[in-house]
């Protein structure tokens, strides 16, 4: 059977994720705490990669049988994920509390007074592993307050106050996106040595796209000015590169991906059914939503951006629009009409 060989030297001549954080903590001044946080989420993910991988031989596709506290029902791998994460970041010793969408309420680890915070959908778009379709791990990263031991309501912070957030993406290969000390980097998952290995520095976002990215199925249940725009994108206009492509996989991180590398625009607003809107703030919106402004893209509720939300509540729904900055535009301008 035939595989790919690198090139002699293309893996040792590329930064794993351990040295090129120390490059960019170096360079912004910063304590090597938040290095180790990462790194720790690097070694989580690379363990949930394989268990994804493995999945269907390990017989851990389908759901338990239980629902969590978003009244939706657990599968195998959710809960596989949720413990590879709360095992790596308390063993790390940076990291002060750990919230994810598997969990009521947050878990606090003893730690410093440098202790950082993390929250996490562990496995984002589990549903999609028994068809074999891409899905990922979310991640948020927020310092901890005032040098107390962490509680539930240090959590509750504004998407503007992220140290780091950023996504792993399980498909043909496992990547890892992430935001941190100002800019967005790749690092793709090495399987011979369990190594993320830098691929892409200080990524931007193109301007604008040619591809959108939403759930036709709810067009009855949108407002008058979200089926608006969603006529416009459409619409046959060649000097504004009209009609767009739609793609949608119901994977947040891949259709997140694809738009943070092509352009364009994802859209999951409110409707009739979910006013409030249906992802979640603090582990999905703000983590995606930190990644696209840091790239120079946009990201928002349709009224407001995301980044400067106050949030009530751990698990707090939101609707979210994010992409090319001149599309999040033009959907603020058609949607709000």
């Amino acid at each position: 059977m035939a595989t790919l060989t690198l090139q002699r030297g293309s893996r040792s001549q590329r930064p794993t994720l351990r040295s090129h954080l120390q490059v960019l903590s170096q360079r912004a001044g910063e304590s090597t705490t938040l290095t180790a946080v990462i790194e720790a989420i690097g070694s989580a993910t690379a363990i949930i990669s394989e268990d994804v991988r493995r999945a269907a031989l390990a017989d851990v596709l389908g759901a338990t049988g239980e629902v969590n506290v978003q009244g939706e029902q657990v599968q195998k791998l959710d809960n596989i994920a949720n413990r590879e994460l709360i095992d790596a970041l308390r063993r790390n010793g940076g990291c002060a509390g750990y919230a994810s969408e598997e969990l009521e309420k947050p878990l606090i680890f003893d730690s410093d007074e440098e202790g950082y915070l993390v929250s996490s959908d562990p496995l984002d778009g589990s549903t999609n592993v028994d068809v074999n379709v891409s899905t990922g791990t979310i991640f948020a990263i927020w310092r901890g307050r005032d040098g107390h031991r962490a509680e539930e309501a240090d959590f509750l912070q504004p998407g503007r106050a992220l140290a780091a957030g950023g996504y792993v993406l399980y498909g043909p290969a496992s990547i890892m996106v992430l935001a941190a000390y100002g800019g967005v980097h790749i690092y793709t998952l090495d399987p011979d040595s369990d190594d993320f290995l830098l691929t892409a520095e200080s990524m931007k976002c193109p301007g604008k796209g040619s591809i959108y990215s939403v759930n036709e199925g709810y067009y009855n249940r949108w407002s008058d000015g979200v089926r608006a725009w969603n006529t416009h994108l459409k619409e046959e206009n060649k000097a504004e590169s009209r009609p767009y492509s739609q793609r949608y996989v119901g994977s947040l991180v891949a259709d997140a991906h694809r738009t943070l590398l092509k352009g364009g625009i994802f859209a999951y607003p409110a409707d009739s059914k979910s006013p409030e809107g249906k992802l979640r703030l603090m582990y999905e919106a703000n983590p995606i939503g930190f990644v696209f402004e840091t790239a120079g893209g946009a990201a928002t509720t349709g009224r407001h951006p995301i980044l400067e939300i106050e949030p009530k509540a751990l698990h707090q729904r939101t609707p979210l629009i994010f992409g090319s900055a001149e599309d999040v535009a033009t959907f603020l301008r058609l949607a709000d009409g």
